[in-house]
């Protein structure tokens, strides 16, 4: 078999897109956290030589969403993101993640920023089918920052929120709670078992979609700021399965759609593992919706 041929039959088109448990029907999206990776043509998932510009073209025709990186490093432009939303499918879904100013390097003027991002992912539509509020490790459960995330939930209000915790602080009770009254999802990650980090946990506070996050289980590369280190991790068919079986099949009986993305994205890693898990809900027919 050749290389081409290999990589053919690695990134086939997408085996599943949705999956019922029980008498339950949940449509199911799989993706990666981000598409438009160099390194992606030389590992064989884009073809050699793909321009940047035509990397998401060619990403649809392997998964009907995807995680969007670059909403975090910068905001939105309503112009930007309607030429990008041209470049996919009509039925094909994005996940936006907050702008870092909301959640990592917060401004005195943050509530303009709100709104500043709702007007630049507004040409998403339907199709923007999660906003994703990732918070940082230093992000703890204090006065001050629930009193923050509060006011930053109320001015999201009306989009799919789905939020994201990384310190330990916040795996209680209370905060489920109000992510249920909120109708706010809880996102559900894979990640190194670390002490402080915010544990794996298959809790769904919204019943319109569930989130989950591979990470990698890079446990000596997490705490770097290389993130070529930190997501260097490659996912083996009976982690995937094992997650199967205890994460997505319980969280797609809990709500209507879900919403899949791999982050491990060196070496197209990422890709590989998203592929390799819809083969596997495939094997165990659970159907496509």
């Amino acid at each position: 078999m050749t290389t081409v041929q290999r990589a053919e039959a690695m990134f086939s088109p997408p085996a599943v897109d949705g999956l019922t448990v029980g008498s339950r029907q949940c449509p199911l999206y799989i993706g990666t956290s981000g598409y438009s990776y160099t390194e992606w043509s030389d590992s064989g998932f884009y073809p050699a030589a793909t321009r940047t510009a035509d990397m998401l073209g060619e990403y649809t025709r392997y998964f009907p969403a995807v995680e969007l990186n670059y909403t975090w490093y910068q905001m939105p432009r309503p112009e930007a993101v309607a030429r990008m939303a041209a470049k996919a499918p009509e039925d094909f879904l994005f996940a936006a993640k907050l702008t870092r100013s909301l959640t990592h390097d917060i401004r005195d003027n943050w509530s303009q920023e709100v709104n500043q991002y709702r007007r630049g992912v507004a040409p998403l539509g339907s199709r923007l089918a999660a906003v994703l509020v990732q918070l940082p490790p230093d992000f703890r459960r204090s006065p001050a920052n629930r009193c923050y995330l509060a006011r930053l939930l109320d001015g999201l209000q009306g989009l799919p929120l789905a939020v994201e915790f990384r310190h330990v602080s916040w795996a209680v009770d209370p905060v489920f709670a109000e992510l249920e009254r909120r109708r706010v999802t809880l996102v559900s990650v894979d990640a190194p078992d670390l002490p402080e980090l915010f544990p794996h946990m298959d809790i769904a506070t919204n019943p319109d979609f569930f989130y989950l996050r591979f990470h990698g289980r890079n446990r000596s590369g997490w705490s770097s700021s290389n993130m070529q280190k930190k997501f260097d991790y490659d996912y083996s068919e009976t982690e995937l399965r094992q997650r199967t079986e205890a994460s997505i099949a319980a969280l797609s009986s809990r709500a209507d759609r879900g919403l899949v993305f791999f982050n491990n994205h060196v070496r197209a890693q990422a890709p590989r593992n998203a592929r390799n898990l819809q083969n596997i809900l495939k094997a165990r027919q659970w159907t496509k919706q």
